[in-house]
């Protein structure tokens, strides 16, 4: 009997400490980037935060189911303005090389859903893009660099920030620029932190697994996949992996390779046109003139659009119009209860992964009526539109994709 109550004893402090299992220690630069991100002081008017878009309970992207319900598109601090597009994640975004073009000629890298913060100014894609929501009249609306650094020196972290980049960084009169950046890259290097970046889902201890018995999850196979039974994913699981990575054609962009001994982001950081319709609930198209004057005549060029108002890439512009860069899948399900919705794509055109898949699997077949791509030039027609998967199979790849959330 006592035996028994020493075990029921360890069970359950076993128990609390997994359920009480503390957040990962943040060193400081990666919490003055904290502060930063949820500091809803950095906005004119006050009130307005990077997690008002990118909330840790999602997953790091759009929070407010209403919102996602709809357009998708987030409001900015200004009553009445809204950016264009479906905030993408902050989460597992570090690896996101510089803007550049690979051996075949396509566009790698770079941040924003158009690769715009390219982070040839800072070496840093993502501390470039820290810099942009800020400035931009659609967002937080500060005036200027110096209005923000005003509002941290008199922030409570103030002292954190000299700390971390020393006496006298903090300074709005003589290196406004070099203070942005510093802020700048706070803010990434908490985007970057193992808080952000837990690498702690279903999926990633199937990966350590199979790493652990000698096995490459990107080789999963029909031959091969009963080598990979037992090692944390269900039957089920198991089987939409297979066909994420064979018949779906989902690791073609969504990789499963890893580099550096961590599991997969599963991006290949690269742009597509997936044929996407138009978001007619997008609140974009009845913004004022002064930042749509295309109205509901607005097309989302993507990277070509980028390009287009870049000399240097200008001529690239063309063969790049629509497309889009890949995200992660990493908390693509991640949501604080499962009837909550969320959005998807980088206009928020899809509610569900199951319409996703469905969309990825029959979008080129006539009978099924999809609306056409809002861009028709670049339409990715080699990795999706008539993949043949059957219902059952769509349901698993979706079972599998929820297998992609971190346990927050």
């Amino acid at each position: 009997m006592k035996k028994i109550s020493v075990f029921i004893g360890i069970l359950f402090f076993s128990i609390i400490a997994v359920a009480q299992k503390p957040r990962p220690v943040l060193s400081p630069k990666e919490e003055l980037g904290k502060r930063f991100f949820f500091d809803t002081r950095l906005s004119s008017p006050e009130g307005q935060a990077c997690a008002a878009c990118h909330g840790p309970q999602v997953g790091m992207t759009g929070p407010d189911e209403k919102t996602n319900r709809s357009g998708g598109v987030y409001k900015g601090a200004v009553h009445g303005r809204f950016g264009n597009r479906k905030p993408p994640t902050a989460a597992y975004a570090g690896d996101s090389p510089v803007l550049h073009m690979d051996a075949d000629g396509n566009f790698v890298g770079g941040m924003f859903w158009d690769g715009r913060a390219t982070g040839e100014t800072l070496g840093d894609p993502l501390a470039e893009q820290a810099m942009g929501p800020f400035l931009n009249p659609l967002e937080h609306n500060m005036p200027d660099k110096k209005s923000i650094i005003l509002k941290v020196r008199q922030s409570d972290y103030a002292s954190l920030f000299e700390k971390v980049w020393g006496k006298d960084s903090l300074d709005a009169e003589k290196d406004i620029d070099g203070t942005y950046e510093r802020i700048a890259r706070s803010i990434a290097a908490y985007e970057r932190s193992a808080e952000v970046n837990p690498f702690n889902s279903k999926f990633d201890d199937f990966w350590r697994n199979a790493r652990a018995a000698g096995l490459a999850v990107e080789s999963i196979s029909d031959a091969n996949e009963r080598k990979f039974e037992g090692l944390g994913l269900s039957r089920e699981e198991l089987g939409g992996l297979l066909l994420f990575n064979t018949k779906g054609k989902c690791a073609n962009c969504h990789l499963l390779k890893s580099e550096g001994g961590k599991p997969p982001t599963l991006a290949d950081f690269g742009y597509d046109n997936l044929g996407i319709p138009k978001n007619p609930q997008n609140p974009y198209y009845e913004i004022s003139k002064e930042f749509n004057p295309d109205g509901k005549n607005w097309l989302d060029k993507g990277l070509g659009g980028f390009l287009g108002k870049t000399p240097k890439y200008a001529k690239f512009a063309a063969q790049n119009l629509g497309k889009h860069k890949t995200p992660t899948l990493r908390n693509v399900d991640l949501r604080p209860n499962p009837g909550m919705v969320k959005a998807y794509m980088h206009n928020a055109s899809f509610k569900s992964l199951k319409d996703i898949v469905h969309f990825y699997n029959t979008r080129d077949i006539v009978s099924a009526n999809w609306p056409q791509p809002e861009i028709k030039e670049n339409v990715n027609t080699t990795d999706l539109g008539n993949l043949g998967l059957t219902e059952d199979e769509e349901e698993a790849i979706v079972t599998f994709m929820k297998t992609l959330s971190d346990r927050i």
